[in-house]
């Protein structure tokens, strides 16, 4: 099976499944992150006015944001073909020879989690991203014998969410980085019903606003949310959304008010319960309630942070006084006057 996967805009345009319906079409359709996309238009126009390749790119920031998406539109808007990977399933060079050699001039190369290429295949892509040319060993053992091999430019569209972990090198060789941020609730709500109309549900104001503030201020938690409490409201309520039903059924789920679910809870209430509130390591955390420090680190981290609920210092990791009062505990005394 081949490790990268090939995807032209014409194939694209052509499927009629649901999950592809649902992200834009055109970089105009996206939705949020203005500076962005308007930095990333104006640079696609201006490789196409110059007929040049566009420059290697790199997305970073929080899961679920739309880098992919970004990626493949990238390749629709200059007419190229993408060729998808990820980090973890390239494990030597060898895994990247047969897809390079295959792109044509201007086609993109997508790596997700691409913080986590091994150093190997890293020094492998250098001269591939400088230079348009790749070193094929022919063979191993002292008399291997390497063979330089030209291949047609292309952009190298990188995607991370811990850019902190991509090495020096690596970094300076993209001629752009863009970071997405969480997305404001107006525009949740107006993601949220661009997919109730293309799911064809009959969805309130007030409940696509209920589902939208509760979406953490990213799509891809706001799309799965909508489709739980489509399955609510076609079972318990004739299939309309209001906002009494979207209430229930993220109540269902689990997500409160602040669009926090159970894993944050736990995580919360760990560091409150078991270590007075921090600070505590992740990797401790982590081992208290069973998940992945990785996890924890990339996925629940950031929006506690970004909200007040926990703060990163040098020693740890601490409940702040909103999460107390949010679990229903009182900030302890000590730390009033550091924990708001």
């Amino acid at each position: 099976m081949s490790r990268a996967e090939i995807t032209t805009p014409e194939v694209l345009s052509d499927e009629s499944v649901v999950e592809l319906s649902l992200r834009p079409q055109r970089l105009v359709e996206f939705i949020g992150q203005p500076k962005v996309k308007d930095a990333l238009d104006i640079a696609i126009q201006a490789a196409l006015g110059r007929r040049e390749t566009l420059d290697h790119t790199l997305f970073h920031g929080p899961p679920g944001l739309g880098k992919t998406t970004l990626a493949e539109l990238m390749a629709r808007e200059l007419g190229v073909n993408i060729h998808t990977t990820s980090g973890p399933a390239l494990e030597k060079p060898g895994d990247l020879v047969g897809t390079l050699t295959n792109l044509r001039a201007g086609d993109i190369l997508f790596i997700d989690e691409i913080h986590r290429l091994r150093p190997i295949i890293e020094e492998f892509l250098y001269p591939a991203m400088e230079d348009y040319k790749i070193d094929i060993r022919l063979s191993d053992g002292p008399n291997a014998q390497t063979v330089t091999m030209a291949i047609e430019k292309f952009t190298l569209v990188g995607a991370t969410t811990r850019y902190g972990l991509l090495t020096s090198p690596l970094r300076a060789r993209f001629g752009l980085t863009m970071r997405l941020d969480f997305y404001p609730a107006a525009e949740i709500e107006t993601i949220v019903r661009r997919t109730a109309d293309v799911l064809a549900v009959e969805l309130h104001d007030e409940g696509a606003k209920e589902i939208a503030r509760r979406s953490r201020g990213t799509p891809r938690i706001a799309n799965r949310l909508l489709r739980r409490v489509r399955d609510y409201a076609q079972v318990r309520a004739e299939g309309v959304i209001t906002l009494d039903v979207a209430r229930e059924a993220l109540k269902l789920l689990d997500v409160d008010d602040f669009g926090l679910d159970d894993m944050d809870g736990r995580i919360l209430r760990t560091i409150i319960e078991k270590f007075d509130g921090g600070p505590v390591g992740v990797s401790t955390i982590a081992a208290a309630i069973g998940e992945d420090s990785d996890t924890i680190e990339e996925v629940y981290e950031p929006f506690l942070v970004m909200n007040g609920f926990l703060q990163r210092t040098a020693r740890g990791r601490v409940a702040s006084a909103l999460a107390y009062r949010h679990l229903g505990f009182t900030p302890p005394q000590r730390d009033q006057a550091t924990l708001f």
